[in-house]
């Protein structure tokens, strides 16, 4: 059986390892991902679209990664360092021509019959578009 903590290690393993299909079998297929100052995403269909278009406009490696969850395992949260590069422009974001980015992140999570059932991601956009040379987020 899966703790928790090793649940939420092994999905950021995956990420680090860019390996979305091992990511993609730790959801539930129901998986409710809310994106960072976004959308509700449901379903692990729509979160490998939305790996598919990270994927291709980024390329990041997390660091520094600490795992906490409740006593019953049911929640977890993680906080971690980005370490990432702006490969491609994303619509209404500022153009792309290989910035590199360090950004503190935290993410939120239910597990639900030993798989990640929900992803809610946090980062500071402000932070993000003045290191990629971009006008700040309103706020």
């Amino acid at each position: 059986m899966t703790t928790t903590p090793d649940l939420i290690r092994a999905y950021y393993d995956a990420f680090n390892r860019g390996d979305a299909e091992a990511m993609l079998a730790l959801l539930t297929e129901d998986v409710i991902h809310d994106i960072n100052q976004g959308t509700r995403e449901p379903g692990r269909a729509a979160f490998a679209r939305f790996l598919a278009r990270m994927n291709t406009a980024y390329r990041e490696r997390l660091a520094d990664i600490t795992v906490m969850t409740s006593p019953d395992g049911n929640r977890a949260a993680a906080e971690f360092t980005v370490h990432g590069t702006y490969l491609v422009a994303e619509p209404g974001l500022p153009p792309a021509h290989g910035q590199t980015y360090v950004l503190p992140a935290g993410a939120f999570f239910e597990v639900r019959a030993g798989l990640i059932a929900r992803v809610t991601n946090y980062y500071n956009l402000s932070d993000w578009l003045a290191q990629v040379g971009g006008p700040s987020a309103p706020g």
